[in-house]
């Protein structure tokens, strides 16, 4: 039986779909260097094809009790063997908990996905760029050890599980490959995130620099909208979003954020556009947050949002398909002691 936390069950759907959060404690630097981009070959995707298969996840780090993560991990790794094989698996963060120390990459990272042999790429989250339990440390300081290295390397101390280091030019970064763009940003520590006018330009930059031949997706950590019954939505992502996307002129086709730990799924219109705007927050941290009580599938909660799915007893995994300008997506629950249902909420975009 999964474990919830969250608050109190008086807490309403409509409340919690996007909040306003002040001040903005917490706030911590960014690393040195600058948003970048990258094609397949760059970051060790060997199979950039169109159509494209890949598979995303989000707080998967299996601190206290690793059975949850180890559950995704082998369904995913059941997933490769079938077809299409997915080229890679995409986190929206949270790789390692509490505060991304690097005693941990071993078992919550490399010893976890030993046997998934697929490159894992991504964007930080708020976990693994909090460093206030040591001021020695530097902001981000393993995440960009272990995704943004020179060049891939065997992990020290971790050689074992042959999983190379990762080479993302940043932790802002744009994956080019042919069947899509995927833009990604790093949403900071504080509660609702935090973006600063650097990355919010850079951003801006990238939507209106995307290939307007295939869709493009947005990634960012702190979730725009969440009906959970404990963080809820951040109006701040929403709105960062929204000026990000009127500034470049272009509309993402699918939007993906994490931090909070279940599924759901939400429809965005947005001008003539039916956006989806997704969580995968459950991808293997052991406490799930469950959804708010009155929450109904179908319901518009706010003008152009309406909830479609939520899943906040189990775990899983997404599974997206590009085909030309159509994506399609496939949420696979886990349970923890590995019971998989593939299909358990299916969509796609223009549907």
């Amino acid at each position: 039986m999964a474990r919830r936390v969250g608050l109190s069950s008086n807490v309403t759907a409509r409340d919690q779909l996007s909040h306003d959060r002040h001040p903005e404690a917490g706030i911590q630097p960014l690393p040195d260097g600058q948003g970048g981009r990258a094609g397949a070959g760059a970051v060790g995707i060997a199979h950039d094809t169109t159509p494209l298969t890949f598979l995303v996840i989000g707080d998967h780090g299996g601190v206290k009790d690793p059975d949850p993560q180890n559950a995704v991990s082998n369904a995913m790794q059941a997933r490769v063997v079938a077809r299409p094989v997915p080229s890679f698996v995409y986190s929206v963060g949270d790789i390692v908990y509490y505060n991304g120390d690097a005693t941990e990459y071993g078992p919550q990272f490399y010893e976890a996905y030993g046997h998934l042999q697929l490159p894992i790429v991504g964007i930080p989250g708020n976990h693994d760029g909090d460093t206030t339990d040591d001021p020695s440390r530097t902001p981000l300081d393993t995440f960009m050890a272990n995704f943004c290295s020179a060049s891939p390397a065997l992990p020290k101390g971790n050689e074992e599980y042959g999983r190379d280091t990762e080479t993302q030019p940043y932790c802002d970064w744009t994956l080019q490959l042919a069947a899509v763009t995927i833009v990604g940003v790093y949403t900071n520590v504080p509660s609702g995130g935090h973006l600063e006018t650097v990355q919010t330009d850079w951003l801006t930059a990238e939507l209106k620099a995307a290939a307007t031949d295939r869709p493009l997706i947005v990634t960012l950590h702190h979730p725009p909208y969440s009906i959970d019954a404990m963080h809820g939505g951040s109006a701040k992502m929403a709105s960062a979003l929204d000026a990000a996307f009127q500034a470049s002129g272009r509309t993402p086709d699918l939007v993906l954020s994490g931090h909070v730990h279940d599924y759901q799924r939400f429809t965005r219109v947005i001008g003539t556009a039916s956006v989806p705007y997704i969580v995968i927050g459950n991808g293997g941290y052991h406490n799930l947050h469950r959804l708010a009580a009155d929450a109904q599938p179908g319901e518009e909660l706010s003008p152009g949002v309406t909830f479609e799915y939520g899943d906040d007893k189990n775990w899983g995994y997404l599974e997206l398909t590009v085909q030309g300008s159509t994506i399609s997506g496939s949420y696979t629950s886990v349970t923890k002691e590995g019971a998989a249902t593939a299909g358990a909420d299916t969509w796609s975009t223009g549907a």
